[in-house]
């Protein structure tokens, strides 16, 4: 898999310095590390060793060695990072040491909507959860951060333009389709549970960047599938959904720095708070990469407003964390590496 370009790199470094410079000496157990938070987090832990000539080890889970491998080739035979093989859910402890854990693990076929199968969603998401927090007690990690999702709040109410991490709002029970957010809510409060643990809870939303998937569920990553194809982009809605997007090196600064000074059992939002209605974000892709956009879907002054944007006040306040890159230029860097340059 290509590397992530080394501009942004620097910028996660720029915004994380002193929380990565704090790991000094850490080795970090890391589950998910295929995925989209896992990719950024392990190449801006690779650019800071070398930047801040920083000694942090990393042990990676993965159910496919090779797999992984092969996505990460320009970093798989660095002596710091180590490849454990299995199951999120009943993996065999590593040997050795263990001074943080990250756990990331979520299939992306299992975000917010998914209902393919809701009891393997929730035995993945609550079994992993219980199986690292239980890594953490044997090998006395005193710190773990848990890459948990906005679907805790369930549907935002319409008079809320941004999801507070205060908000009582809870996903419907009986409804089936919530079973991501269920097993999100249930696994943070696991989390709490534990003791001895600094158990810090990064609730994601929505990202752009390398190594986005396109073909998958993701608004954004569709419209850029198909304005990178040449292909009209178009919005199967009437464009009126509320979105915003986090770069993907802020995710990673974010991520560190939650890691290294968010407070235990507190839930920090993981996100960006510049929202945007669909039909617009598909507009600024249509318009950076030079496609037609076609809004097909209907008005319907009757529905309620769906958003899913968060307020970062939190972030902003206690972690000193930033929105560094704007939507356009998130647009145009991640349709870069796509297209490999």
């Amino acid at each position: 898999m290509r590397p992530i370009d080394p501009a942004d790199l620097d910028a996660t470094l720029a915004q994380a310095r002193d929380a990565l410079a704090s790991l000094r000496g850490a080795r970090i157990f890391l589950t998910g590390a295929t995925g989209f938070y896992g990719s950024w987090l392990l190449e801006s832990l690779a650019h800071a060793r070398r930047a801040l000539d920083l000694d942090v080890d990393a042990v990676v889970l993965t159910r496919d060695p090779a797999r992984a491998r092969a996505r990460f080739a320009h970093l798989a035979a660095d002596a710091w990072l180590r490849l454990h093989p299995g199951d999120a859910r009943g993996f065999a402890s590593p040997d050795g040491h263990v001074s943080h854990v990250v756990h990331a693990a979520t299939s992306t076929s299992l975000a917010p909507g998914a209902v393919e199968d809701p009891i393997e969603t929730l035995g993945v998401i609550v079994d992993g959860t219980r199986r690292a927090l239980a890594l953490a007690q044997e090998k006395g990690v005193a710190r773990m951060l848990y890459a948990s999702s906005g679907a805790v709040y369930g549907r935002q109410p319409t008079d809320l333009t941004h999801l507070p991490e205060e908000h009582p709002g809870a996903p419907d029970p009986l409804d089936r389709r919530t079973a991501y957010g269920q097993a999100k809510r249930f696994a943070e409060h696991l989390g709490a549970q534990a003791r001895g643990v600094d158990f810090v809870v990064a609730r994601g939303f929505a990202f752009v960047g390398a190594h986005l998937p396109l073909d998958v569920h993701f608004a954004i990553g569709n419209f850029l599938r198909d304005a990178l194809a040449g292909r009209t982009v178009v919005v199967s809605s009437d464009g009126s959904p509320r979105r915003s997007y986090l770069y993907g090196s802020d995710l990673a600064a974010w991520l560190w720095v939650m890691l290294a000074r968010g407070v235990g059992s507190r839930a920090y939002n993981l996100g960006s708070d510049d929202d945007r209605a669909l039909g617009d974000v598909a507009g600024r892709v249509g318009a950076l990469l030079g496609v037609p956009v076609e809004v097909r879907g209907r008005p319907d002054p009757g529905a309620a407003r769906h958003c899913y944007v968060p307020s970062v006040a939190r972030a902003r306040a206690e972690l000193g964390l930033e929105v560094t890159v704007g939507l356009d230029e998130a647009i145009t860097r991640t349709a870069r590496w796509h297209r490999g340059g």
